[in-house]
Order: C-alpha cells, then sequence, then structure tokens
C-alpha cells in the first residue's frame, strides 16, 4: 500500500508550524522521511511524529535540520517558539502518554491519585462540583475507573505515588468510604509496581503543595511532567522543564516518610475512620 503523508494544519501552533516547515524543507531537497533519517542520525518514526505535531522536537534536532537544509538558524528558533506553547489539547495528550507510560509518578497534596482511587471516594469526590449532574458523575467515574485496568494487567507500568498527610485527614465521602480507600492505598504501600509514600505535616512547606504533579516516563525513555492547578494543568514536554520538574520530585521524595513509615501513617488515620456500629436503644 502506497504511504500517503497526513495532511498538515501549519499554523494551528508554533510545533504543527515547524513540524509542516521540516516536511516542507524535506520534500523540496527531494528526501524521503528514510533518506532525513539516516542524514539527521534519527528514526523515520520520530521525523514523521514531528512533521504530524504528534511529538515535541528533541531540543538537539532544530539545530541538525538547520545544518541538513542550510536554513542558518531557522528550525532553532522556530523551537524557542514550539516548547513555549502549551499543546493545543495538552490533557487528552497527557492521558494518551499516561496509558503508555513505563513508569507514572504522582504528588498530591489533596486528593488520594485518581489512579488510586476507590469508585466510592471517586463518586465522592466528584459530587462536590455542583455544576456536574449525576449522570456527568457517573461518566467521570467510569472512566477513572477504566485508568486502572493497565495497573492490574500482566504488564502494568511502575507507579510511585507521594501523597500530602493531609489526603488521609480530610474526610471524603462517609467513614466507611474512608476506611475502604485507605485500606486500598495502604494495599498498595509497597508492592513490585507501586510504591506509596505520605509527605507528613512534620516536613513543614515544600515547593509542590500548592499543586499537583505527575511525570511520566515513556517507553523511548524520554518524559514528560503534568503540573496542575484548580482551574488548568500544563503539560511540559522541553527536556530542560521536565528535569527542573523532575529534581522537585526528587527532593519532595528524599523528604517523605519511607513506605514503611507511611504505612503506619496510613494505618492510624484509618482509625479515625473506622465503621462502628450503633447500639440498639
Amino acid at each position: 500500500m502506497k504511504f500517503k503523508p497526513q495532511t498538515l494544519t501549519p499554523y494551528l501552533s508554533a510545533r504543527h508550524y515547524f513540524g509542516s516547515e521540516q516536511r516542507r524543507h524535506r520534500e523540496r531537497a527531494n528526501l524521503s522521511l528514510v533518506q532525513l533519517a539516516d542524514i539527521l542520525n534519527s528514526s523515520k518514526s520520530t521525523l514523521a511524529r514531528i512533521e504530524t505535531a504528534e511529538l515535541m522536537p528533541p531540543p538537539d534536532l532544530p539545530a541538525r535540520l538547520d545544518a541538513a537544509f542550510g536554513t542558518d538558524e531557522h528550525f532553532q528558533d522556530l523551537y524557542q517558539l514550539a516548547k513555549r506553547e502549551a499543546h493545543p489539547d495538552q490533557y487528552r495528550r497527557f492521558m494518551d502518554f499516561e496509558a503508555s507510560a513505563e513508569v507514572i509518578e504522582n504528588y498530591e497534596p489533596q486528593v488520594v491519585p485518581g489512579p488510586l482511587q476507590t469508585e466510592d471516594y471517586a463518586r465522592a469526590l466528584l459530587s462536590c462540583q455542583e455544576h456536574l449532574t449525576k449522570e456527568h458523575v457517573e461518566a467521570l467515574v467510569a472512566a477513572r475507573m477504566s485508568r486502572q485496568e493497565r495497573q492490574r494487567s500482566d504488564s502494568p507500568p511502575c507507579r510511585w505515588a507521594i501523597i500530602d498527610e493531609s489526603v488521609l485527614r480530610r474526610r471524603v465521602g462517609s467513614v466507611e468510604y474512608m476506611h475502604k480507600q485507605l485500606a486500598s492505598l495502604l494495599a498498595q504501600v509497597d508492592t513490585p509496581d507501586s510504591k506509596v509514600q505520605v509527605m507528613p505535616f512534620s516536613a513543614g512547606p515544600h515547593s509542590l503543595m500548592s499543586g499537583a504533579l505527575t511525570l511520566l516516563t515513556l517507553p523511548d525513555d524520554s518524559a514528560v511532567a503534568y503540573e496542575e492547578g484548580i482551574q488548568a494543568g500544563h503539560l511540559y514536554e522541553d527536556r530542560d522543564a521536565v528535569k527542573k520538574w523532575r529534581r522537585q520530585y526528587e527532593v519532595l521524595r528524599a523528604n517523605s516518610l519511607s513506605p514503611a513509615d507511611s504505612a503506619e501513617l496510613i494505618r492510624k488515620a484509618m482509625e479515625d475512620y473506622k465503621p462502628c456500629d450503633t447500639p440498639l436503644s
């Protein structure tokens, strides 16, 4: 079957323009993707994904493109614009990355990370958003539970979650829901595929306490970071930006309780949510 190049949309974003310029100069030089990949010591699939804006160009690629095409610093200038803009549909892009990630590392300051939530906890948490209908809540709960299916597969990703102590203290839903949620969390504290650490109140303030952070390591060993606030999130694919978030996460990991001590703190928190029967009068 003859290969048909995908239609480009160069004016959608700087990233799309970078990809369209790569294709324009490649075709003007009468080079196939395979030929250009050989010149750049890259791969055909990487260059194809860059042309369609599916992949952020690696930091060293723009200079190599300029050298190959004799375009002075054209691609290097375009890269400076592309790496600073948000992807037009960044949350969906983040979900695509998460679905293939080999390592998933989270920090959550207020709630149990979505992929670790029980169904009752997720439903109680989403129900507090007054603009969501009951039907919408149920759809979101189902979507959240579907994200956990891969963790139960034969080849689950390695997951590392750091949660603030406030996650254990803030009741979401009934005491029964919280007890079950913490029991589920406890079971995932230290397994071959899952680690959980608690950042205790006693550790004081830290650089990530105002928002949630997720780091994803992809099959090609590249990494992305997703930082999320109350109403907006930002996906970082630039290597230098991801390294900055990585350093902050490693400091947080070093200052959090060990998995064993985290498990003990979770057990103590569970005592506050232990269901009890009301005696008959």
